[in-house]
């Protein structure tokens, strides 16, 4: 197994996971295989490397991608100190094997990085239990639940907001969710 940053080679492997991810899991993501299945090579290239800031890391098995993380850092100045992960997912054979432990681990390893990023936030589908079980192992606590936050048909979906911030040792100062 190899974890490393997607560059732009990868395009074609990450849209091809990503939209296989958005027909298999399809409440776990805020787009849709409707709205991504037509991008080009060059947009999703752009989306890949397209800031300094934002990564996207990629998991291989051999030279195929079987897992993807994004993480980045905010960019208005009020919310420098704040970096956001997305766009977590690892294919239904490659699960329960601490695969996405280890994506995740090395997006929280990139945030802590950049110089003054002291949080990191992510949104999950409440429904989504291993998802918010593996956050929570790794130092994420709920903040907020936004009710009906997705609709796919006649079905609605909550979303929880979760945040960590970089220092474990300030972990217990976040504020706790009712």
């Amino acid at each position: 197994m190899n974890l490393r940053p997607l560059a732009a080679s990868d395009a074609s492997a990450f849209q091809r996971l990503r939209l296989f991810g958005l027909q298999e899991s399809p409440s776990a993501f805020g787009s849709s295989y409707e709205e991504e299945r037509d991008r080009t090579i060059e947009q999703i290239q752009n989306h890949l490397v397209g800031f300094r800031e934002r990564v996207f890391i990629g998991a291989f098995l051999e030279s195929e991608l079987i897992g993807l993380v994004g993480v980045g850092r905010e960019q208005a100045a009020k919310a420098r100190h704040l970096a956001f992960v997305r766009s977590m997912y690892v294919a239904p054979t490659a699960r329960c094997q601490g695969l996405g432990r280890n994506l995740l681990l090395a997006a929280i390893e990139r945030a802590s990085s950049w110089h003054g990023v002291e949080q990191l936030t992510l949104a999950v589908t409440a429904s989504n239990g291993p998802a918010i079980h593996l956050y929570s192992s790794v130092g994420f606590v709920e903040v907020g639940r936004i009710p009906r936050a997705l609709r796919l048909g006649s079905e609605y979906f909550d979303e929880l907001n979760m945040v960590r911030t970089t220092s474990a040792a300030s972990l217990k100062k976040l504020p706790a969710s009712d």
